[in-house]
């Protein structure tokens, strides 16, 4: 199964239940990537007020694990569309940084969160994804608020899964 986002085919790695974790060509090692979309579905989600008691509870898991939160923000419901919910955060690790781009929709009647992240090794990782972060956050944040075409849950989580 294939993904596309911002100019880039993803690959299904892994998937279990409802989780389905997709990286670049060349980045199929899981301990050691660099960039991957996840995409987790809720099935049982299926209006504004689910969604957004979700949204708490994974920025609520976020700062658990001691995640330091750039920026959150909703998108309010109008007639046409349900509320989003963005979540960006910074997971420090050892040897490691990781940013976490987090979208919370309602996408096939139920909710859906599909998350970029970025992923940077190293002693001073921590300065280099400053700078990533400047040059490429606003537009990571972008792409990931336009992105309409995703699969599906009834493919991610179809007979075969």
């Amino acid at each position: 199964m294939r993904l596309k986002f911002a100019d880039q085919t993803y690959l299904l790695r892994w998937s279990s239940k409802h989780q389905h974790e997709f990286t670049p060509s060349g980045q199929d090692d899981l301990s050691r990537w660099t960039d991957m979309i996840t995409i987790n579905t809720y099935p049982d989600v299926r209006d504004g007020d689910g969604l957004a008691d979700v949204a708490n509870r994974v920025l609520g898991t976020y700062k658990q694990n001691n995640a330091v939160v750039v920026r959150t923000a909703s998108v309010l419901r109008t007639p046409a569309r349900p509320a989003e919910h963005l979540i960006v955060v910074l997971f420090p690790i050892r040897d490691s940084i990781e940013a976490v781009f987090a979208r919370l929709r309602l996408a096939d009647g139920r909710g859906t969160a599909v998350i970029d992240s970025h992923r940077l090794y190293g002693q001073k990782a921590g300065d280099a994804m400053a700078a990533w972060l400047k040059a490429n956050g606003p537009a990571v944040e972008r792409r990931l608020m336009a992105l309409q075409e995703i699969p599906s849950h009834r493919i991610l989580e179809g007979p075969s899964r």
